[in-house]
């Protein structure tokens, strides 16, 4: 049926390999374990024979570590398969492999950081993976439950339409997999400079949103089986809004487009996937057109 590509942690207790195996469990998925190992090995004396020893040592030391994880976490009959790659740039080689070999999903920890000098791996693979990215919370609410899908009801782009599709038929099948409630949510941003300027009536602006909104809420719930009720519309910037309603509901993954920019663009301006990662403590899946 597919597979799970699974980033393990560097450092620290790994969540990521039994949060990967559970999902591949319950979506069908076979699951592929990556862990990444690296260190400088120039300066050590004895020449290449002594660098290879040292890093088949590390090597192996790394999949020692993984193994018992994977057998504790790993359900009877699931296939995991295991590698662990002597490799500095993580991003250079998840984006190499999927272009390569077809994920359902990949699923990392995330470091939820980033200045304008420095951009983490979450951004970069954010932007640049070619398969669906679920980054995944260190500090979580508690009892977490439903599913949540963030859609961008208002555009009329063609891509960002069929992303909308592609987000919603996602977030069904995790929340049939997993046995949740859907939750569905849309924002309607006034635009602040007019309505600093008394040039539009807020209420009047989300009323008419929502009503130009009708016709795309009843198409996506008669196609996805949906109930249109399910179907929320909240006033407010983007990211504030699916933040507070996924913490009102404690969503354990909001799944969401992203349309990745790159270079200095993207680092200014922001693009909305990454701004909900800095509001959200939930896992997050996003999605590519």
């Amino acid at each position: 049926m597919g597979k799970l590509l699974v980033i393990a942690d560097r450092e620290g207790r790994c969540g990521a390999t039994p949060r990967g195996l559970e999902l591949a469990y319950k979506l069908g998925l076979d699951a592929e374990v990556v862990a990444f190992v690296y260190a400088p090995l120039d300066a050590l004396e004895g020449g290449t024979a002594a660098r290879n020893d040292v890093k088949q040592r590390l090597l192996a030391q790394r999949e020692a570590q993984l193994q018992p994880v994977i057998e504790k976490h790993q359900h009877p009959a699931q296939k995991v398969r295991l590698q662990v790659r002597w490799e500095k740039d993580m991003v250079s080689w998840v984006k190499a492999r999927c272009a390569r070999t077809e994920y359902g999903m990949v699923v990392k920890t995330g470091r939820r950081s980033e200045n304008l000098a420095y951009a983490s791996s979450d951004w970069l693979l954010l932007r640049e993976c070619p398969a669906p990215l679920l980054i995944l919370a260190r500090n979580k609410w508690s009892r977490t439950a439903p599913v949540m899908a963030a859609l961008d009801l208002a555009s009329k782009v063609a891509s960002k339409k069929r992303l909308n599709d592609r987000v919603l038929a996602q977030a069904s099948a995790l929340a049939e997999a997993m046995g949740e409630e859907l939750e569905i949510i849309c924002a309607v941003e006034v635009p602040a400079l007019l309505q600093e300027l008394d040039l539009v009536d807020p209420i009047a602006y989300v009323k008419q949103a929502r009503a130009d909104m009708a016709a795309t809420i009843t198409r996506l719930a008669k196609r996805h089986g949906i109930p249109e009720k399910a179907f929320r519309v909240k006033r407010g910037p983007v990211e504030k809004v699916i933040a507070s309603q996924a913490a009102a509901k404690r969503a354990q993954i909001v799944v969401m487009g992203t349309v990745g920019r790159k270079g200095v663009k993207a680092r200014l301006i922001g693009n909305t996937a990454e701004r909900v990662l800095a509001h959200l403590k939930t896992d997050v899946l996003a999605l590519k057109p």
